[in-house]
């Protein structure tokens, strides 16, 4: 950055990381905000995360995953001062941005984040790693120990179409992702 002020106003920033550090970076930088007295520059550092369940071990777990790995949200007012302090916190690679200068994120986009991130628990999202055409078998319910075809998968509401042999046909029955398991 040049020696004059660029004090650009409040705006928010991506700023990239070693990966597997961005809890770090941000505990540091807090650290680093708080006993220099730049809250008046730095206001906010965020690491972007959403809830989602995955199936461990046959059970459903409940995860913080982090939305943009090997990346921290700050927001701040750049000048010199407040660009230095963010860029040299150990673990910081730099800012997001074309060469020294960095480029503050849309607001709009910000707002999508945060607001993603504060979403309650009926939107967690479910990864499921299965694909139409699989074969499963049925673990739990009125149909346990049928065999059958993954029909749909619905990672939003964690619900599974299997099409199960009934009658001569093939039938949809739709299920809860923990009741099936691949063959």
């Amino acid at each position: 950055m040049s020696k004059q002020d660029n004090s650009v106003g409040r705006a928010w920033y991506a700023v990239h990381t070693y990966a597997g550090y961005e809890n770090a970076v941000a505990r540091n930088l807090k650290q680093r905000i708080e006993s220099m007295g730049l809250s008046d520059k730095i206001f906010n550092v965020v690491v972007p995360t959403e809830r989602t369940i995955k199936i461990k071990g046959g059970r459903r777990v409940e995860e913080e995953e982090k939305v943009y790995p090997g990346y921290v949200l700050v927001e701040m007012s750049v000048d010199d001062q407040s660009w230095f302090v963010v860029r040299n916190t150990p673990r910081v690679t730099g800012f997001v941005g074309s060469g020294t200068t960095p480029v503050p994120l849309k607001e709009s986009e910000v707002a999508a984040l945060l607001g993603r991130m504060q979403e309650k628990e009926g939107s967690v999202t479910h990864e499921i790693d299965l694909t139409p055409g699989e074969s499963v078998t049925i673990i739990d319910g009125p149909f346990k120990d049928l065999d059958g075809k993954v029909g749909e998968v619905d990672e939003a509401r964690g619900k599974v179409k299997v099409l199960v042999a009934m009658f001569g046909r093939e039938t949809p029955v739709e299920l809860d992702f923990l009741q099936i398991k691949r063959i």
